[in-house]
């Protein structure tokens, strides 16, 4: 008999209402500064499904599971039978029967979404390649951190119009601020969440770096080629000449522009080292943070906390 559990997922950033976004911020503060100091999960496993692999999003999950009391567990596609031909469905109805919620990170966005269907505990997306929900909150409470708010700011995203593109138009559609894209010819963002976020916020999309970075007070970008994509990499290389984040970019950003990269980075490709090494970056923050919002959404939508 399977045993009842509360029922909610997080898959992309549109999945909490902008009331809830605002109050998971709150939250994810209040952990940050020490001042929540329950344990949510005591007695609770999270099984993390790591069909990618990673460096921050294993190793803040597995300790913010710790650190709320409950237990993290790690399987790549070596340790469960999804790597032998396994249904998807299969294992979210094993899983589901042992564990109180299921951490995915992968690469289709429709196997976190199969993932979802048929699992009865609650589902995390740890990244597909079409979404990065989790980094992009993580994101925005760097910019609540060191700018106040993101509300009345515009966040300049340059480069490939990848998952973190498609997950920073979410965020968009959901808070509506300013964002603007600035995407090589052929690397645009999807095209649905594009047109989605543009309903919601002032959303733009160039070819011109230095038009999405003009009073910018956030300056974001990631690698030109992502896991998976390693064989492009010449292709890609040639194709985003000129949208390297430099301090020529950035002298074109708002004086008190922060910079933002979700790591890992290759310093003289798709930003320099002067930037991401410099006064305006703050990307050490920006990491140690998706440790404190990834606990409040496991608070959340495994342990029902009240956000508000």
């Amino acid at each position: 008999m399977a045993i009842e559990h509360p029922r909610r997922n997080f898959l992309t950033i549109p999945d909490f209402t902008r009331e809830e976004l605002s109050g998971l911020f709150a939250l994810a503060d209040r952990m940050k500064r020490g001042v929540h100091v329950g344990k949510p999960l005591l007695g609770r496993t999270l099984a993390m499904l790591f069909l990618k692999s990673s460096t921050r999003t294993r190793v803040s999950f597995e300790v913010g599971v710790y650190q709320l009391g409950g237990h993290a567990l790690f399987l790549s596609d070596r340790d469960v039978q999804l790597g032998r031909g396994e249904p998807i469905a299969d294992t979210a109805r094993v899983l589901s029967r042992m564990v109180d919620g299921i951490l995915m990170r992968t690469f289709k966005h429709s196997d976190v979404e199969d993932l979802a269907q048929h699992a009865t505990v609650p589902v995390v997306n740890g990244l597909t390649d079409l979404q990065h929900p989790c980094q992009v909150l993580a994101d925005l409470l760097t910019v609540r951190q060191f700018l106040g708010t993101y509300e009345g700011k515009k966040i300049a995203w340059i480069g490939d119009g990848n998952n973190m593109a498609n997950s920073w138009l979410d965020a968009a559609y959901r808070l509506g601020f300013d964002l603007a894209l600035a995407c090589p010819e052929g690397y645009d963002p999807d095209p649905a969440l594009l047109a989605r976020a543009k309903t919601g916020a002032n959303v733009t999309l160039h070819r011109d770096p230095r038009e999405a970075a003009a009073g910018a007070h956030v300056v974001n970008t990631d690698v030109w080629a992502s896991m998976g994509q390693e064989e492009e990499h010449n292709k890609r290389e040639k194709a985003f000449t000129g949208f390297t984040v430099d301090a020529k970019l950035m002298s074109l950003a708002a004086p008190d522009a922060i910079f933002l990269h979700c790591l890992p980075a290759h310093r003289g490709e798709e930003v320099s080292a002067e930037v991401i090494d410099g006064k305006q970056s703050v990307v050490w923050d920006e990491a140690e943070n998706r440790l404190h919002i990834q606990k409040a959404i496991l608070a959340v939508v495994i342990a029902g906390e009240r956000l508000g």
